[in-house]
């Protein structure tokens, strides 16, 4: 039993380590600003967000580029609050921005894809970025994208995102979360093996879209706007596909406020690991679970005196000393801040991580009021 715990470990272990090499080989790019030439499509899908679509807004109102070489395409999904009128507001005061709002049209089980479904083809040239209203895009953001476009031969862009925290457990928690799932994302493209992508931050062509038959295949799980179509791009033409990592691109967004929000949010996450076209996507989904399951059996044992404690402590160990240097990578590239509550969050992270698992598989979760 003890040989096939550490086993499981090993194999964790080495795996991420192949992600922090990975994660080494894709260098920061530079940010060198060029004449623009890229017209973009913003497209942003939105429920009941009228408490952050101004902030979101007034923030793509700051972006330094051409005002005629973007458009801002909202896309309502049944908002029950004041999100359309808070939109109509902005739109009146800030004419000179191309802005559409458009109401959703549910045609499948996953109301985001119908939403980016249903802006697709308006969008009026190649290139549409996708976030999300909860979220603040940077100033150099569609300018970073247009330089790195203009230099290479691509169709898809993949970029980070990073959390705006308080100094709560529940916030920092969430932001080492999200900080191993982008040291994934970054180190599985520099094995030019990426799967993983958040729609927050994410930008490819209207012909991409349209070639790759937008999001069939998978309209009936309720998330996976961002990695279903990443895996299938990458599947067609993985050299068109690139990780962008560049500290001008990093989109800011909002933790959940609530540990009920946080694991709903998780368990959505972890729903679709199941369908993921990516092979290496799937074993790693599975490899986490693995290993972060061992952490929780040896403690198991321990506390039912079948172990030592030595083993769980040594399993804990291993594994905190490798996560450990992704996450410090990962945190030096997107933030440059004291990672608080490291040991603690990862003491108690592999209970939530098995948790979520589970209850993927056999439960139902909400999300933005709705069941799924």
């Amino acid at each position: 039993m003890i040989l096939i715990l550490l086993l499981i470990l090993m194999v964790y272990i080495v795996t991420m380590a192949q992600l922090i090499v990975g994660f080494d080989k894709i260098k920061t790019v530079p940010f060198i600003p060029s004449e623009p030439k890229t017209f973009f499509a913003i497209v942003v899908p939105f429920r009941n967000e009228s408490a952050n679509l101004p902030v979101l807004l007034e923030s793509i109102k700051n972006l330094k580029y051409p005002k005629e070489l973007f458009e801002i395409i909202l896309v309502n999904d049944a908002s029950e609050d004041d999100s359309v009128r808070q939109i109509y507001n902005w739109r009146m005061e800030n004419g000179v921005f191309q802005t559409t709002l458009l109401e959703n049209i549910r045609l499948s089980g996953s109301p985001k894809k119908d939403a980016i479904s249903r802006a697709v083809p308006i969008v009026k040239n190649e290139w549409l970025v996708t976030t999300d209203a909860d979220c603040i895009v940077p100033e150099n953001w569609l300018m970073a994208l247009d330089a790195y476009i203009q230099k290479h031969d691509i169709e898809m862009i993949v970029g980070s995102v990073v959390y705006d925290t308080k100094k709560s457990f529940l916030h920092h928690f969430q932001q080492l979360d999200l900080m191993s799932l982008q040291g994934a994302t970054i180190g599985s493209f520099g094995m030019g093996l990426g799967f993983l992508c958040n729609g927050a931050n994410f930008c490819y062509t209207k012909s991409v879209f349209e070639k790759l038959h937008g999001f069939a295949g998978n309209n009936q799980i309720a998330s996976g706007d961002d990695v279903f179509l990443l895996q299938k791009a990458m599947q067609k033409s993985p050299e068109k596909v690139h990780f962008l990592k560049s500290k001008e691109i990093i989109v800011h967004t909002k933790p959940t406020s609530s540990w009920a929000e946080l694991f709903s949010q998780r368990v959505r996450w972890a729903s679709k690991a199941g369908a993921y076209q990516s092979v290496f996507g799937k074993d790693l989904a599975v490899l986490v679970f693995a290993g972060n399951l061992a952490i929780v059996l040896a403690s198991c044992f321990w506390a039912l005196e079948i172990l030592s404690w030595k083993i769980p402590a040594l399993m804990f160990a291993l594994k905190f000393m490798t996560d450990y240097l992704l996450l410090y990578k990962t945190n030096r590239f997107l933030r440059k801040k004291r990672m608080r509550f490291l040991l603690f969050a990862s003491l108690f992270y592999p209970f939530f991580c098995v948790t979520v698992a589970i209850f993927s598989w056999f439960g139902k979760y909400e999300w933005k009021g709705r069941k799924f």
